[in-house]
């Protein structure tokens, strides 16, 4: 960790996403979220020509002195994100952080990592849907530019709750 509680620059590893991560993404998605994709729709995704998806990674070189404390050993996914290049837009999906890693910048390097490679690949219009009451989504999202464009009522349930359609455009 720094000096300011973030994990080291080599700690946290953002890199593409593989079937192989399947257990730690599905480990993320049911801390993060009341009605978390499965197993088959993430194998589906992944196999689909028009998505990217991202995890952070947590290396025990970077936090060792951590890992010792929680017993734990190797790597570990933290965090994901997703993309669906639709028709040179991207939609993104499944940001998410563990409970336990989140305040640490993780978010944002996904962010950041996400809309590089989609620029990269010609897409510079973004959208996403997030919980009105989500207040440090909406945060990290509008300090990436995105801003809210609309609203859909009870759009989540578990709790029942609003979406707020947020968009980045060029």
């Amino acid at each position: 960790m720094t000096g300011e509680g973030r994990p080291a620059e080599g700690a946290v590893r953002i890199r593409e996403m593989t079937l192989s991560d399947l257990p730690g993404v599905l480990e993320v998605e049911k801390a993060c979220f009341s009605e978390p994709w499965s197993e088959k729709v993430y194998r589906a995704t992944l196999l689909l020509d028009y998505t990217s998806y991202y995890v952070a990674e947590i290396t025990e070189e970077g936090l060792s002195p951590l890992f010792e404390e929680a017993g734990l050993s190797g790597s570990r996914i933290v965090g994901t994100i997703g993309l669906k290049n639709i028709a040179g837009e991207g939609e993104v999906t499944n940001v998410a952080v563990l409970p336990s890693w989140r305040g640490l910048g993780i978010a944002g390097r996904l962010m950041e990592r996400l809309l590089s490679e989609a620029g990269e690949a010609g897409v510079d219009t973004f959208t996403l849907e997030v919980r009105a009451g989500n207040v440090p989504a909406i945060r990290l999202y509008e300090s990436f530019g995105f801003l809210p464009e609309g609203r859909r009522r009870d759009f989540y349930e578990k709790p029942r709750e609003d979406a707020l359609i947020y968009w980045k455009r060029p």
